[in-house]
């Protein structure tokens, strides 16, 4: 096995996010190819490399290779990792002048690798390098997908606030309730530390969107038999975290996009015309009821009144044209009314989720008002249609 590479950068590919079944260079086969996407790094890139080296070359030493795909670093990250090809033989880099993103670099990585099993890891230290030899034993023990997690024995975070495990447990709420199918499979779907069988996710057009590669690996590859071990997530000791909120935006927009590509499409779009309607029927109500020149009640009491109007009328809409193919096969009014009291708990719970989540994001966050009540109503609009769909009309 030739493991010699040019001290020459990568070509980054282009086109669709597809992992080619063949290795690219035959010759340079090897068992894992790890990737490492980078950005701004500089000053973590050369202790990862030697850490990684060090501790692969114990297990598996000239049968595998190291690929850092950088996105062009203004502090020049793929220059220095460059100027280490020579001490590193199994060492490649890759710099990205066009795209931009955590996910999209490992795939770019994984279409330019040349090894059985692929794999990713942070560049900033954060993912302890020495789990890399129990997701190896995992892997030989027969599983497609072997998954660092916080969530496991043994796994954790180290000095996370309050806030930011309050965030990430949310997150990985929302998208359990979205993706019940695809969150469900692991206890940590959000983790960026894993390997893969290359055969698993070969043929497997990816289409991710942010930073969470595991989720698109999980819902778009032939993935049956998953492991995990626990790990404990490390704090940066060198440079600055790179999340900031675009990725939490980019995150619910990859859920949105999962959720659709999966199905269900058409039927969420006719929930939110429904929704869109109740809210006319809601504020018509509460003017004639509370409105000087109509009945004048309380304004509390005609709030009341006009929300469980337009819980109502949305129930029947949702009935008779959203879920109707559902509705159809459970007639009778037992079972309307039964349908009724699970939509009225539901749009409960919506709402109390959406005065938590706007003050969350307004009051402790400080997100701008409107920004936040539009984060608020999308994730609750996405709450209330999935847990709708199976609770209320549920098909059995």
């Amino acid at each position: 096995m030739n493991n010699e590479y040019s001290n020459e950068l990568l070509p980054p590919p282009s086109g669709l996010f597809l992992i080619p079944d063949l290795i690219p260079v035959p010759s340079h086969a090897v068992y894992l190819s790890l990737v490492i996407p980078t950005y701004n790094e500089g000053k973590n890139i050369n202790k990862i490399i030697r850490v990684l080296s060090d501790v692969l070359d114990e297990v598996i030493p000239e049968n595998y290779e190291l690929i850092v795909v950088d996105d062009n670093s203004p502090d020049r990250t793929w220059q220095i990792a460059q100027s280490l090809m020579p001490q590193y033989p199994h060492l490649r880099v890759m710099r990205r002048r066009n795209e931009r993103g955590l996910s999209t670099a490992v795939l770019r990585g994984w279409q330019v690798a040349n090894g059985q099993i692929l794999g990713a890891i942070d560049g900033d230290l954060q993912h302890p390098p020495e789990i890399l030899l129990k997701l190896l034993v995992a892997i030989d023990r027969g599983a497609d997908l072997a998954v660092a997690s916080r969530h496991v024995e043994q796994g954790g975070v180290s000095d996370w606030n309050l806030l930011r495990r309050s965030l990430s447990r949310g997150a990985q709420l929302l998208g359990l309730v979205l993706l019940p199918g695809i969150f469900g499979r692991v206890s940590d779907p959000m983790s960026g530390y894993f390997m893969v069988r290359r055969n698993a996710i070969t043929g497997c057009t990816m289409n991710p969107l942010g930073y969470k590669i595991l989720i698109e690996v999980l819902s778009r590859g032939k993935i049956s038999q998953i492991a995990e071990v626990g790990y404990v997530f490390q704090e940066r000791q060198e440079g600055n975290s790179k999340v900031s909120w675009k990725h939490y935006i980019d995150y619910l927009g990859h859920l949105l996009r999962l959720r659709l590509s999966l199905g269900q499409f058409g039927r969420l779009i006719r929930f939110g015309f429904v929704g869109l309607g109740g809210v006319f029927v809601d504020m018509a109500v509460l003017y004639l009821l509370h409105d000087t020149s109509t009945l004048s009640l309380g304004l509390t009491r005609s709030k009341i009144l006009a929300a469980e109007v337009a819980i109502i009328n949305n129930f029947i809409w949702n009935d008779t044209w959203t879920f109707s193919d559902v509705s159809s096969q459970q007639s009778g009014w037992n079972q309307r009314f039964k349908r009724l009291l699970k939509f009225n708990l539901v749009c409960l719970m919506g709402l109390i989720l959406n005065v938590l989540l706007l003050n969350l994001l307004f009051n402790i966050i400080g997100l701008h008002y409107l920004l936040a009540n539009l984060i608020a109503i999308v994730s609750v609009t996405l709450w209330n249609f999935w847990i709708n769909l199976k609770l209320s009309w549920r098909a059995t």
